[in-house]
Order: structure tokens, then sequence, then C-alpha cells
């Protein structure tokens, strides 16, 4: 009897090809202890809310007012919400017609397309056009409708960071691509080398593969590395002398915690360099309502602008994501109200800046915790996290833990992570997930848990690890160098 359609065996085989660490293995294991009992403390995917940061005041209260209109008809509507928040609501509500049950453009809401492009504007010092916005559900929504224009099939490659957030990884394979890796310089606080991306693209095209596009992840995902103007300049020229388009997922540019590299988008470093590259390198960047003070992942809201993308295509994308008829309106305007918040002066501003300073301040200090912390442990190293929302510490594994680990069929740090999270209910991710250099090991947890809990946590991690190398470690020679 023939396999019917829905038989693993008769499956996409691109489906199955596609893995996705932040929620694999580890993942599973940590679900199946929490229905068992045990604590499990949820460091594996960047999901701020899951861990105890509040939600921020105004934009709940605009899209509470969105989602009931009928409270703005009730005379007694300014005595639960502020002037301002009201105001914002029946602003947006007179943006889509039939409020937010009803679908939008496809493109997103055009009034809050146009918040979006006055953001970019004010942050770049460049003009943004609303027409080469759309709003998405998510970055990752975004990100997946561009590759999916891009990649024509398995000859098409892809340039992404390794290690690489496996959202990339998941799709080029699910649409049938191939990533071609560029390998990030731990020793170098996690910089981009451009002889590794000249290397790389000369690779695969021996392998017969065309590289058609460049994934540049800043702050970076998992390794909190911030780029640098120069290594931004180095990547646009090398993707204009190599014919790729970049993709620039600039989602936690919020996410900042030194001074000395501020968050600089691509398409700014773009425009200061002028003619001809700024006016023919094709640039996508993708921001989204999930990162930075804001946290709201279950809200799904997210863009990407287009730059030097031509009309043909533009129209090719828009008929892509009109099959889907309309992103998610609610998040459209928490998208509005993150490029568009209180101003000064506005009922709400002064709450509205000491929430979002205060979440901010306390991930820097967390930053600092986690880094000293990891680094406070035996075989472990961990560079300062920059911006974005993890660490990404390196586990120096004795011999006898990969002999280990080979024995149990598990990859090293699988079986690393596996054992913390048993020992400790701290549920990361193996850095084999997100691709690392041969025989090097990392894992990969955010700073996210409350303040209060980390020095605890990090207690925790260091008991466990500690007696893990003592464990495994082998006296005859093998040493933390």
């Amino acid at each position: 009897m023939f396999p019917k359609a829905l038989d693993y065996e008769s499956l996409n085989e691109n489906v199955k090809k596609a893995q996705y660490a932040v929620r694999g293995e580890l993942y599973l294991r940590a679900s199946e202890l929490q229905k068992e009992g045990k604590k499990i403390i949820f460091t594996n995917v960047g999901n701020p809310h899951a861990l105890g940061q509040k939600p921020l005041t105004f934009p709940r209260q605009v899209v509470a007012l969105c989602q009931a209109p009928f409270l703005l008809d009730d005379p007694n509507v300014g005595l639960l919400f502020p002037a301002d928040a009201i105001a914002r609501a029946k602003h947006y509500l007179t943006l889509n017609t039939g409020g937010l049950g009803a679908y939008s453009d496809s493109r997103g809401i055009p009034g809050i397309r146009k918040e979006v492009a006055e953001f970019i504007e004010k942050r770049d010092g460049y003009p943004s056009d609303p027409e080469l916005i759309f709003l998405t559900d998510g970055a990752s929504k975004g990100v997946m409708q561009i590759l999916n224009i891009i990649i024509r099939g398995e000859g098409d490659g892809v340039l992404v960071p390794v290690p690489q957030y496996p959202l990339y990884s998941a799709a080029i394979s699910l649409f049938g691509g191939s990533l071609v890796p560029y390998f990030l310089e731990e020793t170098a606080n996690w910089g981009l080398d451009i002889n590794n991306l000249r290397h790389s693209v000369a690779e695969a095209r021996s392998k017969g593969i065309t590289v058609r596009a460049m994934v540049i992840i800043n702050p970076g995902n998992p390794t909190g590395q911030c780029l640098s103007v120069a290594n931004l300049r180095e990547i646009l020229k090398f993707c204009y002398q190599e014919n790729l388009a970049l993709l620039g997922d600039e989602v936690y540019q919020q996410n900042i915690y030194q001074d000395e590299r501020p968050f600089i988008s691509a398409k700014k470093v773009l425009m200061d360099m002028g003619p001809p590259i700024s006016k023919e390198l094709h640039l996508v960047s993708f921001h989204t309502v999930s990162k930075g003070y804001w946290g709201e992942c279950g809200q799904r809201g997210g863009y990407f602008e287009m730059t030097n993308i031509p009309p043909k295509t533009v129209d090719e994308i828009y008929k892509v994501a009109s099959i889907s008829l309309s992103p998610n309106v609610p998040a459209q305007i928490f998208m509005g109200m993150m490029v568009n918040p209180p101003k000064p002066g506005d009922i709400s501003y002064d709450h509205f800046v000491r929430e979002s300073k205060g979440i901010i301040e306390s991930l820097r200090r967390r930053a600092r915790i986690m880094t000293d912390g990891f680094n406070s442990c035996r075989n472990v190293v961990c560079n300062f996290t920059e911006g974005a929302m993890y660490s990404f510490p390196q586990i120096r594994l004795p011999p006898r833990a990969i002999e280990a680990a080979k024995r149990a069929g598990k990859v090293p740090d699988v079986l690393y992570c596996l054992k913390l999270l048993e020992a400790t209910g701290i549920s990361t991710v193996p850095g084999s997930g997100f691709g690392q250099k041969e025989g090097v090991f990392h894992l990969r947890t955010t700073i996210l848990p409350a303040e209060e809990d980390m020095p605890g946590i990090m207690a925790s991690f260091k008991k466990f690890n500690d007696e893990f190398m003592e464990q495994y470690e082998d006296y005859r020679g093998y040493s933390r160098m």
C-alpha cells in the first residue's frame, strides 16, 4: 500500500531537514520535567515576559481601548485611562476600517507604516519611504518572506554568521537552499573577519553554489556583540563587490549594555557611504516589538524596510504577503507605539521613561552578573554581552566528558546541558544548535531571569559546573587553558 500524504515517509524532505534547536531536545526534556513538578528556569528563548518582565503600561492601555472600543464611550473612561492613551487609541481606530477585527492592507496599515518611516528617518538621518516598509507577524515572518523570495533551489546559498540564530538554518532548509557559514571570531569578541567571508564565498562557489545574500545579526544572537561602523562598512563594501543582498537582522537595537559601541543601522552606514553603493546595494532591514524593553514576544509585531529593491520585486513581495491577507492588527498598533512612544509633555511620558529605562538598566546589570558568573567557573570562558539578550559561554569540556557523550550517542554540549537541566532546572540551548567550530563547545542562555534571582541561578550553575568538571577532568595534564 502506498504511503498517505501525511505519513512521515512521504513528507516534504526539506521539512525533515529543518532543525530549530531553541525548541529542540533540551526544551522538550525541560517541559517533561516541569510536568513532573520540577521547577524549570526557561532561559532557552528570549521571552522576557515569561521570565517576569512587566509589560509597559502605556501601550497596553492603548491596545486595551482599541480591543474594547466601547470603553471609549463610557463617561468614566478618563478615570481609568490617561488622556494621551485615550487619544492614541482613537487615532489608531481611525486608521483601519473595522478596527482590530478587520484585515488591514497586506503590507500593514498605511498610517502605521508612515510612523515607522518617520522613526527610521529620525534614527538614521535619511528619508524612509512607507511604501517600502512592510509590517509583519514578528521579524521572523519577514525574514522567511524574504528568504523565500531569494532562494530558488539548493544551488542558491545564503551567508549566515556562525554561531547563528537557528531561524536562518531552519528557513534556508525549508526553502530548499544552502546555508553558507561564515565564522565569527570568539577571541576577537565575536568580531567578523572579511577574509573569513571571502573564504566562505570561494568555498561555496567551488561547490557550484550561487551565493545570493548575506545575513548579519546586529547586535548578535547568540553571541551578543555589537558591530562597529568600520565593520559594517567592510560588510557593505563586500556585499557590493560580490553582488549580494544584505539582510540586516537588527531586532536587538534597543538592547545595548555598554557605551563604546552603540547600535548603528546598516542603512545609516550605507547612506553615509554615498553613491554608487548607497544607490545600488540591495538591503532589507528587520525590527520587532518582541525585544528591547518592550519584550512583547506574544504580540508578534515586526517590520522590514527595503532599500534599493527594484519596484517589480517589491510587487512580488507584496503578492507573497497578500497570501496571508493581513499581518496581526493589534501587533501593528504595538509597532506604531514602539516607533512613536509618548513624547516629553505627554501625561504618560515620565512613567513610560521610568519603566523603559528601568528595564534596560537592569538588563545591563544582569549582563555583567552573568558574564562574571560564568568566568568564575572552572573551564568556562565568556565574552561580555555587549548587546541582545544572551550569554554564550564556551564550556571547555574534558576529554573524558566528550568520550562519555559519544558513548551515550550525544553531542558533548548536549550531554552537558541535559545534565545541567536535570541537576538545576536551568534550561539552556547547546552551542551545537547554533553552529560552532569543530571541537569547541558552548551553551546559550538568556540574561532575562529576574535580577534578584540571578545570583542564585549563577551559584547553582557554578556548583553544577564545578562538580561536573571534578567528575570528568583527567588530572594527568588537562587544564583550564
